[in-house]
């Protein structure tokens, strides 16, 4: 169960090997959290992350989980609640896709989609489910400001997010009430491995800063997390500019 505090005791990372995520991870074991699973591909960076973590004191498990593969979703989940109650699902993973070889090849691009929302719809559910038939717990979905509103550089990847974003909403809407907390998580862009080489954006971030807002949105019970903060006033903007200038915008 949680602390007194809002924090977790235990942490299920679907996307184990996320910067951000790891981030979060430390964060929450230096303040409260003892128990995490990292759930992801087998790999060597999967269990170097869980290394980490155990030498940070918490006790750590990791599971195979591929957010390709929804009809092993409920077997694979349902195998982590099994083991006791897990306080925060944090929704991870996501692939940022490459927006002119995806537009050349449309295989591509569906992969971004069915990476970033068809997997987190069906881990999102049955992650949902889980919480709900224990009674508790919070469903933390990183989205991204990308989401807010489609941009000629990146539509593909955005039009992914915004579906997550909408998905994670309306789900957050449909557990109200029944002890369940759903958080969405809307950084602008990111200084990770996955960024690296690309134009950084103004209001870059960092995972740290990205975790910290986590934590404080998990203490505060809150329903969207901006990072940073401002960015909410600098979207609500951009979604009002007419098509027509937005168009011409250096975005």
């Amino acid at each position: 169960m949680k602390d007194a505090f809002g924090l977790p005791q235990s942490l299920l990372v679907l996307g184990g090997t996320s910067e951000i995520a790891l981030a979060t991870a430390r964060r929450l074991i230096a303040r409260r959290t003892r128990t995490v699973w990292l759930a992801g591909r087998p790999s060597h960076a999967l269990e170097s992350a869980a290394a980490e973590l155990r030498a940070l004191g918490a006790d750590v498990r990791t599971v195979a989980f591929d957010a390709l593969d929804p009809d092993s979703h409920e077997a694979v989940l349902g195998k982590v609640f099994t083991e006791g109650d897990i306080d925060v699902v944090l929704l991870a993973f996501g692939i940022l896709g490459d927006q002119a070889r995806d537009e050349r090849e449309p295989s591509a691009a569906v992969r971004v989609a069915q990476t970033n929302y068809t997997g987190a719809v069906s881990a999102g559910l049955v992650s949902a489910r889980a919480l709900q038939a224990q009674g508790h717990g919070s469903l933390v979905v990183l989205s991204s400001v990308a989401g807010e509103r489609a941009r000629r550089s990146n539509f593909i990847y955005g039009s992914s997010k915004a579906g997550l974003d909408a998905f994670a909403q309306g789900l957050g809407d449909a557990l109200h009430g029944t002890g369940v907390h759903v958080m969405v998580v809307r950084p602008g862009f990111v200084r990770t491995r996955m960024t690296a080489g690309l134009d950084e954006a103004p209001l870059a971030t960092t995972p740290d800063a990205v975790a910290a807002a986590v934590e404080l949105g998990l203490r505060r019970r809150s329903e969207t997390v901006w990072v940073p903060g401002v960015l909410r006033v600098v979207m609500s903007a951009l979604r009002h500019v007419p098509r027509g200038l937005f168009r011409r915008l250096p975005v």
